[in-house]
């Protein structure tokens, strides 16, 4: 890893320590956490209070893809009942695809 890459995924582990001090998901309302590598997107939901993820989706990389798994887990969450998550970005600033998948799951029927 070179210098660059490595100054962003400590900043990013950075911005995502802050964010996971805050927020915690339970199983009435869980995290929707979000995970992005080169090939795919990778959406969870997760009970931080049990450890336990609940739902999860993979799409490969792209908006079009994310914004369907978006919608895909959705769905998979209000059949298991689950309405309200609460977002977790993961450092990742909200645009593109991590935009995208948070439109598809509030399109899905999820409300932040």
């Amino acid at each position: 890893m070179n210098k660059l890459q490595q100054k962003k995924t400590e900043r990013r582990n950075k911005i995502r320590r802050r964010i996971r001090s805050t927020i915690k998901g339970t199983a009435e309302r869980p995290r929707l956490s979000i995970y992005k590598s080169s090939k795919y997107t990778y959406l969870q939901l997760i009970d931080d209070l049990t450890g336990a993820t609940l739902a999860a989706t993979k799409a490969k990389s792209g908006v079009e893809n994310a914004k369907k798994a978006g919608a895909e887990l959705a769905e998979v969450a209000q059949d298991k009942g689950i309405n309200k998550v609460v977002f977790d970005r993961s450092g990742y600033k909200y645009h593109g695809i991590v935009k995208a998948a948070a439109d598809g799951a509030r399109d899905g029927g999820l409300d932040f």
